[in-house]
């Protein structure tokens, strides 16, 4: 049973919209407008904003298979992908490109090939809760999901949703499978939907904070800060940064909002033109103090110093680094809103 558009709209979590081509469907996390303010700031980041990142297909069926064919291009600066296929809660295995290729220690930089693949996966007996996760680092065009004939298929919703901004770590950068991203485990930690608008590469940018998306968020978190350290002036960073936060906060004043600081990177202790590492954390502490509804976040010390668990071995966290990431980041979150997770 081959699903149609109408079905596979109906079960995809993360996409603001879609568009449907000759050969299948692409589903899209930035609406056309924030697309054309990126068209023509930048074509590297318009690239990374067809990228997959907080998109997946959730829905509960009785099917013992599955089948899953897709087109894959460039959205990002990286060429390794994965799809993850999760049965309630528990991996069935991943469509990919780099399975059969042994990695070396800083993969980010692997060369592999994209365009067409498919994977059928064994799904087990009785009716269970499939997540299909879609990868951060590619734009997607789905082209078949398939379902044993005569099942039946239920879109699973979360409850609430998670609006996720931030530069190339929230993006996904470097996570091998895109479930283990930080932000994929808040927003189920949250009972949540995400829908992420990172950008690998992005500083703290007011134009995307102004272009108020057609849904109201109930949680926004946004991490950037490191890019700002790496390419600007303090001043400047300032500025920007308190228009980013003040158009969220105009545009959504009942959102909770979380200001996540930088986590560390190598070579951090060094001063740039903007300054010590040390005063991005300061600035947006007191940037963010006066909103009520705006909570500040610490996020050096997420991920541990260690170069092993940054697939780049000094920025970009890998599958172990991520896992600290977020298990720090959700034991923060609770403390500071008391939420019941």
């Amino acid at each position: 049973m081959k699903l149609n558009f109408e079905q596979i709209r109906n079960i995809c979590l993360g996409a603001v919209r879609f568009v449907e081509t000759d050969s299948g469907i692409c589903p899209c996390r930035f609406t056309e407008e924030q697309e054309e303010i990126y068209r023509k700031a930048s074509a590297d980041f318009h690239k990374k904003t067809f990228a997959g990142a907080g998109i997946k297909l959730y829905f509960e069926t009785d099917s013992c298979s599955l089948f899953l064919k897709v087109n894959v291009a460039p959205g990002s600066s990286r060429q390794y992908f994965s799809f993850d296929i999760m049965v309630n809660g528990r991996s069935v295995g991943n469509l990919d490109n780099y399975s059969e290729v042994k990695l070396p220690e800083d993969y980010t930089q692997i060369q592999l090939p994209l365009g067409e693949f498919s994977k059928a996966f064994a799904l087990g007996d009785g009716t269970k809760k499939v997540c299909i996760y879609l990868p951060w680092s590619v734009a997607v065009e789905i082209r078949e999901l398939s379902l044993d004939d005569g099942a039946f298929i239920k879109p699973v919703k979360p409850a609430k949703k998670l609006l996720v901004f931030g530069d190339s770590i929230t993006q996904g950068y470097d996570a091998l499978r895109p479930s283990k991203r930080y932000a994929a485990r808040l927003a189920e930690a949250l009972d949540a939907e995400e829908i992420n608008k990172g950008i690998g590469g992005e500083i703290f940018f007011p134009a995307l904070a102004q272009a108020r998306e057609t849904f109201e968020p109930d949680y926004i978190s946004v991490a950037y800060g490191t890019n700002d350290w790496s390419k600007s002036s303090e001043e400047d960073f300032k500025d920007r940064c308190y228009a980013f936060y003040d158009a969220l906060n105009r545009n959504y004043p009942h959102a909770r909002i979380f200001a996540i600081t930088p986590i560390w990177r190598k070579g951090c202790e060094n001063a740039t033109a903007f300054g010590e590492f040390c005063n991005v954390k300061k600035d947006i502490e007191s940037i963010v103090k006066n909103y009520e509804n705006i909570t500040c976040i610490d996020g050096f010390e997420f991920v541990p110093q260690d170069e092993s668990y940054f697939a780049d071995l000094r920025l970009h966290p890998n599958d172990s680094g991520f896992d600290h990431y977020f298990r720090n980041l959700n034991e923060k979150i609770k403390d500071s809103e008391n939420l019941l997770f």
